[in-house]
């Protein structure tokens, strides 16, 4: 069989198997929502120059500090999409806050289609685009193959890639090189070379993160402006376990009885990752006899030697001011770690585990600075806790040195838009 036929054949495979998937797919409580915009029910996605399309939040985030950016010369119309209900109300809020502007830019949102071939061909022959932008690796094959049959140029910015995840595109290399981007830039060398590997073309490079453009280092505020300080008095041994994910739970509590054990007065406030995770907390700490109580039944100040378990959302960060030290999460099993950079921004000392393979983009120099400690196991990362809390950085020179690195990686943004600028023609 030629090549060229077998390429024919794993696209009609593919095809088949979204039309027999889709049906199921509506019983997904997460994809339920805009399930006819998915599939293009009743509306097809409107007229458009550039379609940008990023995966969920975060990504969606990206978009939004490009589009805050980025400058035309004549008019020209962005179709921003996404898979997920929270991506979309990130891109929509930035679609109602740059209407009107003054850049030559419009904007419009919807959900990404489900990546059937005949669902991608349709959705690009009512949008039009000249451009299509992928973020970081949103590498569909349907999406890619109907690119390549309507000839639309793809680009990917701030890409990223892992070794696990190449591996498993492998499986199709003649595919993936027949339906190459036009160009990629990717967020290290290490991507770029996953990248090509797989492509095998040349025109793949290098560009700085776009995330390091969105993180600053906070403002500093005199501690009774912190909404948490009627909490805890001035000066409490505080120590934050954050964004704590259910696969490493059981390391997490080690950690806590730890710190319990060598510095009994202490208070730990235990961030779960998820909040449906805090039944099973409430469980573990009582069975551990760990004294505990819930943030939301504070009432005075957070008690001494107890562990504040946190069932309130969105206080972590006015936490990070009052604490000595913080353990990020994600990072003591391998699920590619949590934001480590948030604690930084304080001008707190962030210590993980071994496991950060979503945050790489950061660079090993934040560890050789001992801004961050990345350590082997939980009971390095209990030894970390506790040297740290007992003489931890000053948060302004910490913050100094976090702003410093920051600058020397700052730059993604304008990439992103000279390249989609340059490829639009």
């Amino acid at each position: 069989m030629s090549k060229s036929l077998k390429l024919r054949t794993a696209s009609f495979l593919y095809g088949l198997g979204w039309k027999a998937a889709i049906p199921f797919l509506k019983r997904s409580e997460r994809l339920r929502e805009g399930f006819d915009r998915r599939t293009l029910k009743h509306s097809l996605p409107p007229r458009a120059d550039v379609w940008i399309q990023a995966a969920s939040a975060g990504e969606s985030r990206i978009v939004t500090r490009i589009m805050d950016a980025i400058s035309m010369d004549r008019p020209t119309r962005f179709l921003l999409t996404t898979t997920t209900s929270q991506g979309l109300s990130e891109l929509e809020r930035t679609a109602r806050r740059l209407t009107p502007n003054f850049r030559n830019i419009s904007l419009a949102c919807t959900y990404f289609p489900f990546d059937s071939p005949d669902l991608a061909r349709k959705a690009l022959e009512a949008v039009k685009p000249k451009l299509v932008v992928l973020i970081e690796t949103e590498i569909w094959p349907g999406f890619l193959s109907a690119c390549k049959d309507c000839g639309v140029k793809v680009l990917i910015i701030n890409g990223r890639m892992t070794t696990k995840s190449l591996a498993g595109y492998m499986a199709f290399d003649n595919f993936f090189r027949s339906v190459a981007p036009e160009e990629v830039l990717a967020i290290s060398e290490d991507d770029a070379t996953r990248f090509r590997t797989l492509f095998e073309t040349d025109k793949i490079g290098t560009m700085p993160n776009v995330k390091f453009d969105g993180t600053i280092t906070a403002e500093a505020l005199p501690y009774t402006a912190n909404p948490l300080s009627s909490i805890f008095r001035p000066k409490t041994p505080f120590i934050i376990l954050g964004s704590v994910r259910k696969e490493e739970e059981s390391q997490v509590l080690k950690v806590v009885q730890g710190l319990k054990a060598e510095r009994p007065k202490t208070v730990i406030g235990l961030f779960p990752r998820h909040m449906h995770r805090i039944d099973a907390w409430k469980s573990m700490l009582e069975e551990a006899g760990l004294p505990w109580v819930l943030r939301s039944e504070i009432e005075g100040n957070a008690p001494f030697g107890h562990v504040v378990l946190w069932d309130v959302f969105g206080e972590m960060d006015s936490a990070f001011p009052l604490a000595r030290a913080a353990f990020i999460g994600g990072s003591l099993a391998p699920v590619g770690g949590q934001n480590f950079l948030e604690p930084l921004a304080h001008g707190v000392t962030a210590i993980i585990g071994p496991y950060w393979s979503n945050f790489t983009w950061v660079g090993e120099g934040i560890f050789e600075s001992r801004m961050a400690r990345q350590e082997k196991d939980w009971q390095s990362v209990l030894q970390a806790l506790l040297e740290v809390s007992k003489r931890p950085m000053k948060p302004e020179k910490l913050k100094k040195d976090f702003e410093k690195y920051l600058g020397e990686m700052r730059g993604g943004t304008a990439a992103a838009c000279a390249a989609i600028k340059r490829n639009l023609g």
